[in-house]
């Protein structure tokens, strides 16, 4: 009988060829796959190019944007682990994917592994009549009214933090990062918004920690074994969902009951209670009109919580880095909310006040377009998609439609940070709206825009207003980093101290 290391010798030369094989048609796939459009001629077999996206994120969407710059298409192609991937820097070709969000064209996947943690049940990835549906009954959460409530809740919860900023050792003197103190300042915003009264102190501790858990899976490898962060988080959304789900019954009986909404479940609630007492199936008790159920609701108002907390703590971050750099945008915006609001003032802004901080919003919009938090919103092509005349996207390739370079195409002199490209007299967001797609567009444009600006108006005016603030400037601190929202590279690190009395 042989031995094994013979045995191995004799089969290497077999092994070797079959890989080689393999190896072979991979890069003929891509090759086919490619054409010659722009992207790299050849791929490290297997893994392709995800090692130097892993190495350095930004820099790899560098040089797919510089190689779909390098031709008239609009996009370029490349190969991560088995996968061909389309990046698209054209505005018009990315508003076609967002447009044709259905089964039979792209599939929304937001983040990867997203299904696994989120459920498939989840608003991301619907589609048809079922989301179209969701999406009314969704309405009544963002209407002026309801805005209006926010407000208030979103202002006591951002100087609450503030304040407890300035008490930090480290202020006055030291430079301390921002990234993780906004991150908690959204997350507890969140929590009062969506569902205010009906999380007890105790509650919101597990809930933040239950959150953090979900936080840390969401970049980690999708491995679903006990001990590991990916299950870590998939547990940590089904124990979040159980809790919210008794939020909206408590909610439901409130509401029942005729008492005024004070969070968003509440106006969510108030409007089902509504449907259900007069619907027939609510009459009937045979079953209940869809997306009415306590847990199905308790999944969406994670949704919209989850989707509440990258984008926005980028972009409360970018506008510090911003203004920091730009004293003359400061100025204008200190003068225009001292008309409204001071530190010294007990009462706070009001919905109609914050209708007239126009600057501050420009500001505001100029920061979401300037530094677009989700710079790019991935899709998986259902089946073949015809995106050119010239180029067909094969099934399964994964898009990056890139909301970020859309931010730098028609606008006037558009790598300037310049809010007032959104004032009156020049309303680039409507003269070049098909470049403005930082909320997205099509039938998962996000619902709650206006809420995320109103949030960014508040912080940048209560910031500027309580704080005197100069950033801790290192080698490359302002570099854009993918986590997966794009942050300043050192989390904004800034040394502030009180302007006046508070």
């Amino acid at each position: 009988m042989e031995s094994v290391p013979a045995i191995l010798i004799w089969l290497t030369p077999y092994i070797l060829s079959v890989a080689a094989f393999v190896i072979l048609l991979e890069q003929i796939s891509y090759l086919k796959k490619k054409r010659s459009f722009p992207g790299p001629f050849l791929v490290l077999p297997f893994f392709g190019n995800v090692i130097s996206l892993a190495r350095n994120p930004t820099s790899f969407w560098e040089v797919q944007s510089a190689m779909a710059k390098s031709s008239d298409v609009g996009f370029s192609v490349n190969y991560i682990i088995g996968r061909f991937i389309v990046f698209i820097r054209s505005s018009e070709l990315s508003r076609k994917v967002f447009a044709n969000v259905r089964p039979d064209a792209f599939h929304l996947v937001v983040y990867p592994f997203g299904r696994k943690l989120f459920g498939e049940c989840n608003i991301l990835y619907m589609t048809g009549q079922e989301h179209k549906d969701l999406r009314r009954s969704i309405a009544p959460n963002f209407t002026p009214k309801a805005l209006s409530t926010y407000i208030e809740l979103q202002q006591r919860i951002i100087l609450k933090h503030m304040k407890s900023w300035i008490q930090m050792p480290e202020s006055n003197t030291k430079p301390f990062p921002l990234r993780f103190l906004c991150r908690d300042m959204n997350l507890e915003t969140s929590q009062n918004v969506f569902v205010g009264p009906y999380l007890t102190n105790e509650s919101q501790k597990r809930f933040e920690a239950e959150y953090n858990l979900f936080a840390a899976g969401l970049t980690a490898l999708p491995i679903d074994l006990p001990g590991f962060a990916f299950r870590n988080a998939k547990v940590a959304v089904s124990r979040l969902v159980e809790t919210l789900a008794v939020c909206v019954e408590d909610s439901k009986t409130k509401m029942k009951s005729g008492d005024a909404p004070a969070c968003l479940v509440d106006f969510w609630m108030q409007e089902i209670v509504r449907e259900t007492a007069t619907s027939e199936a609510e009459q009937t008790r045979e079953k209940q009109p869809p997306h009415t159920s306590s847990v199905e609701l308790a999944g969406h108002l994670f949704d919209f919580l989850f989707a509440s907390q990258d984008a926005s703590t980028a972009s409360l971050l970018w506008a510090v880095t911003l203004l920091d750099s730009h004293p003359e945008v400061l100025e204008r915006v200190r003068k225009e909310v001292a008309v409204f609001w001071s530190p010294e003032s007990d009462k706070l802004i009001t919905a109609d006040q914050l209708r007239e901080m126009r600057y501050t919003e420009a500001v505001a919009k100029e920061v979401i377009r300037y530094r677009a938090p989700a710079a790019m919103i991935p899709h998986v092509a259902g089946e073949d998609f015809p995106l050119t005349d010239g180029y067909t996207i094969p099934k399964g390739a994964i898009v990056f439609p890139s909301v970020f370079e859309s931010s730098f195409q028609g606008f006037v002199d558009p790598y300037r940070f310049d809010p007032d490209r959104f004032m009156e007299d020049r309303q680039e967001d409507w003269v070049y709206k098909k470049n403005y797609l930082s909320f997205g567009v099509g039938a998962h444009q996000c619902v709650g825009q206006r809420y995320a600006i109103n949030h960014l108006v508040l912080f940048i005016g209560m910031f500027t207003s309580l704080f005197d603030f100069k950033r801790y400037r290192s080698d490359g601190c302002d570099e854009i980093e993918y986590l997966p929202a794009i942050y300043p590279r050192d989390g904004c690190k800034v040394v502030v101290s009180l302007r006046c009395p508070s």
